[in-house]
């Protein structure tokens, strides 16, 4: 359990730009009322429940996704993604207070719009940057949209608010990186940093990642926030409750990701009640 200076110190820098939080699906978990899939076996559960999918590969998200890729068509694919994050779940608390702080970057790695919704409510300026699918953008790796939905021709600066969407979103174009290809296509040039856009890359430089709602128990999510922090600095946290997998240990170590083991709830509470005097200013 983080220490009371502890919480302060996260709250302090994240309001100062010097943390970047990094959202996982298990944030859904805080919102109430939840209509949209908040795991990748439960978006795997929609989709096969649509399609009819070999039953070997009927939770493997991927696998499914190729699948009916593959013996449908891509935008069968496209189709039942947006159909699964067709609502906007409510903000959580913990996603206000984000959304409302002086982070400058978020890194969201999930599909649903939550987090926009709440920068939106923030009332800030902000731009998307969005990780974009070969199949469908081929030679383009990331797509920029406005506050608005307006796709923007430039890639935003630094000196921006940017809400960071590696693997794509719901809104406002339905770009989804979610099937085998999608990400093999990836994985092949993200060592080399090229899907991961310049302006993420010139942010991160020096600074440090708050891993919220994130398990790091498979490889692909290992190797996105692997690459994401490349050249970071050598400070993060992850709050995970669960003990890790040996394979998270072993990240979490060569990382320098200090765990914070509690729920993310109650991380949340401690968090608003730490940023409460910055909120209220």
């Amino acid at each position: 359990m983080p220490s009371q200076d502890l919480m302060q110190t996260i709250a302090r820098e994240v309001e100062a730009g010097t943390v970047i939080p990094y959202l996982g699906p298990e944030m859904l978990s805080l919102c109430e009322a939840l209509q949209v899939p908040a795991t990748p076996l439960a978006l795997a559960e929609f989709m096969t429940a649509k399609v009819s999918v070999p039953h070997k590969i009927r939770k493997r998200l991927t696998q499914a996704a190729q699948f009916i890729e593959n013996f449908k068509h891509r935008k069968s694919v496209v189709h039942l993604m947006n159909e699964a994050f067709a609502s906007t779940p409510a903000p959580s608390a913990l996603h206000h207070a984000l959304a409302a702080s002086g982070a400058g970057l978020w890194v969201d790695t999930w599909y649903d719009d939550t987090f926009a919704a709440a920068l939106t409510q923030s009332g800030q300026a902000w731009l998307q940057v969005q990780g974009l699918s070969q199949s469908e953008h081929f030679g383009n790796w990331t797509g920029v949209y406005g506050s608005d939905g307006v796709s923007q021709a430039h890639m935003p600066v630094p000196a921006q608010s940017i809400l960071y969407k590696p693997l794509g979103s719901h809104g406002p174009a339905g770009n989804y990186l979610v099937s085998d290809s999608d990400f093999v296509e990836v994985l092949t040039e993200i060592d080399i940093q090229t899907p991961i856009p310049a302006v993420v890359q010139a942010w991160r430089t020096g600074r440090s990642f708050l891993f919220l709602g994130c398990r790091f128990d498979d490889q692909l999510t290992r190797c996105f926030a692997r690459q994401i922090m490349k050249r970071s600095s050598q400070r993060h946290w992850a709050v995970l409750p669960e003990e890790p997998t040996r394979m998270e240990a072993r990240f979490l170590q060569e990382q320098n990701i200090t765990r914070i083991a509690m729920p993310l709830a109650q991380f949340a509470a401690q968090y608003i009640e730490a940023t409460a005097p910055t909120l209220a200013v």
